[in-house]
């Protein structure tokens, strides 16, 4: 294999080029070794690092998580293209085919005049290309590895698509209140089988009255994250201004403010 050529600036084609050396006879040994399994979590971290970079509005660091995140799917590809089985060239294929098959409203005779009728569209066209027949088929296909919330979120979002859903937000808080009810039970009854049951229900009731009232679960839980992380370390400078630890406060002495 030639060595990669040194450049003042590079493109597309070269990054491709890059990853396939690095991961060749005259690369680097790390490179090599790695499988699809062996860099899974390097692909999840490397989304998440990307997706701060965007709630941030840091687009210099976006830039730089966006080509992260980009060596991920060139590594990929590229050991598949060692076995023979698919290249860059094939994910592109498949990716753009997928594309035009999900926008009959632009590649063909469908109207769609506004973003609804977009949406339905395109899952009208996913349901065909993936042979999805029943509305529990589409709700299967929710990967079981998403964060669980963001899961809960897109099951129920498709149960309501069918008409299965709660009429108000109102309804969805008492059925979240009712689920709290109902694990106060099992705790008081020390039923530890439907302790984890009891708490799943009230996970999935209060993702459901964050949807219906267009709240992002996943970015509501971070949000409380840190009101109490402010909270704990406002106590904590408290308590060290007193001399004392929060461990060894009173009942009586607020430890989160």
């Amino acid at each position: 294999m030639d060595k990669f050529k040194i450049k003042d600036r590079y493109n597309m084609e070269d990054y491709r080029e890059l990853i396939h050396f690095l991961r060749g006879p005259d690369g680097c040994p790390w490179d090599r070794e790695q499988t699809h399994e062996s860099i899974r979590r390097n692909l999840l971290e490397e989304a998440y690092e990307t997706a701060y970079a965007i709630d941030t509005g840091d687009l210099e660091n976006l830039k730089e998580e966006l080509g992260d995140l980009m060596m991920q799917v060139l590594l990929h590809a590229d050991m598949e293209e060692s076995r023979g089985t698919f290249n860059l060239d094939d994910v592109a294929d498949g990716a753009c085919k997928k594309l035009v098959f999900r926008h009959p409203h632009v590649f063909g005779s469908v109207n769609a005049e506004d973003t609804e009728a977009v949406l339905r569209t395109w899952d009208e066209q996913k349901k065909a290309e993936k042979g999805q027949k029943t509305v529990a088929d589409t709700m299967r296909s929710v990967p079981e590895n998403l964060p669980a919330l963001w899961r809960a979120e897109k099951i129920q979002k498709k149960a309501a698509n069918a008409g299965f859903v709660w009429p108000t937000p109102g309804a969805a808080l008492r059925e979240l209140s009712e689920k709290s009810a109902a694990m106060a039970t099992d705790i008081d009854a020390q039923n530890a089988d439907t302790i984890i049951d009891a708490l799943g229900d009230i996970l999935f009731a209060a993702v459901n009255a964050a949807r219906m009232t267009n709240v992002d679960p996943e970015a509501a839980l971070h949000r409380c994250c840190e009101k109490f992380l402010t909270r704990f370390e406002h106590a904590e400078n408290e308590a060290c201004a007193q001399g004392k630890q929060l461990f060894a406060m009173t009942e009586e002495e607020p430890k989160i403010l």
